[in-house]
């Protein structure tokens, strides 16, 4: 078992260290306040490759594998979670469907631009009335009459990067009475007619992270534009979702990194009672119940991103050690940066400081791309084999 990272692999690591230190720290807490979304510096990460990290380099991107993936996520997300939440959703929900089950023709024309970084990508998957329950979505697409476009009517809702996207892959209803097996998956274009972008969502946490409903009035997609096969979108969207909870590990990983990071900083400085704050035993157990957590979900991250590349040699799902992942990470972001803002006392609550944005940002690894107690639910259905 190696542990050691390839030069590949630490190149990017330190390519992505030096672009979020030098471009992403300096404006993310002025796009957290504004809720602007960082065009300029997302631009820049296209160019850098960082927008299709494991694209292959004939569609626009890297060609660099899973792992890479999950550390350029890391790394971005320990400077600013919302750059990461844009970044990871353009890799691991847009391009990994199309990769996975488009046509050579869809790969081309669909994630060339997206991967190198000219254009903006999207996932149509949750609904206003149907989140974890995806299956009970009402978005509906018909076949016209002569077979040649579908037409598409009803709402998504909590898309991220909706409000700036080119692309999406969206989920819809072909054959309602198929339930599951009737969904299929198409690939959209933004700028065509029916296509309604919804205001921007005020939130919590992630503030640059553009978010919106997206609302389909009679809109057409050719039929050339539909993901695999007639009812196979379900099968894609879980597949998906397979390879975007290792970047929202990832992402996890990353703020519990930064808020563990500060806080080292800070009790080496901070004095209290003569003393730097650092020596005190319960600071002392925090530090170390993060520090252990941390090595623990990022270790869990790296082991989920290098089985995904090998259930793809071997066409198993890599269900189960996402899952693991992405809850471990999720809930150690959350701890970390709780720990961090009480470490820090009046200071972490604070806006001056970043504290209370980790804080903020921590909370939604935990619930988007499938709640805590989806991953639960998921890992004790594959480990009982029990539903």
């Amino acid at each position: 078992m190696d542990f050691q990272l390839t030069e590949d692999q630490q190149m990017l690591q330190a390519a992505a260290r030096e672009f979020a230190t030098n471009e992403i720290v300096p404006v993310a807490a002025e796009h957290d306040a504004s809720g602007q979304f960082p065009s300029a510096t997302i631009r820049k990460a296209g160019e850098l490759g960082f927008m299709g990290v494991e694209v292959p380099a004939e569609y626009g991107g890297a060609g660099m594998d899973s792992i890479s993936y999950a550390l350029l996520i890391e790394e971005i997300a320990a400077a600013d979670a919302a750059h990461s939440t844009i970044i990871s959703v353009n890799n691991s929900l847009y391009c990994h469907g199309i990769l996975e089950f488009g046509t050579e023709e869809q790969k081309k024309r669909f994630i060339t631009p997206i991967a190198s970084g000219q254009a903006i990508g999207c996932y149509g998957l949750t609904e206003p009335q149907s989140g974890s329950d995806a299956v009970n979505m009402r978005t509906r697409a018909v076949l016209s009459a002569d077979g040649s476009h579908y037409v598409l009517n009803g709402k998504k809702s909590w898309i991220t990067s909706g409000p700036v996207a080119d692309y999406m892959v969206l989920f819809a209803v072909t054959a309602p009475e198929r339930k599951a097996r009737g969904i299929s998956a198409f690939v959209i274009d933004c700028h065509q007619p029916g296509f309604v972008r919804g205001k921007t969502e005020p939130k919590l946490g992630i503030r640059a992270s553009a978010t919106c409903e997206i609302e389909f009035q009679d809109y057409r997609v050719p039929v050339e534009n539909r993901l695999g096969d007639d009812g196979q979108g379900f099968a894609i969207a879980m597949t998906v979702l397979d390879s975007g909870r290792i970047g929202i590990a990832a992402q996890a990983v990353g703020i519990a990194r930064a808020a563990y990071e500060a806080s080292l900083a800070y009790v080496r400085e901070r004095k209290a009672f003569g003393a730097p704050i650092g020596s005190f035993q319960m600071v002392q157990q925090k530090l170390a119940d993060m520090k252990c957590r941390i090595e623990a979900a990022r270790l869990l991250t790296l082991q989920a991103a290098w089985n995904k590349s090998r259930c793809k040699a071997s066409g198993e799902r890599n269900t189960l050690a996402g899952s693991i992942a992405k809850l471990t990470a999720s809930e150690t972001a959350m701890f970390c940066a709780h720990a961090a803002v009480q470490i820090h006392g009046g200071m972490g609550y604070s806006k001056e400081m970043p504290l209370e944005r980790y804080f903020r940002d921590a909370k939604i690894t935990e619930i988007y791309e499938g709640t805590s107690e989806i991953q639960r639910m998921v890992i004790a259905r594959a480990e009982t084999g029990l539903r």
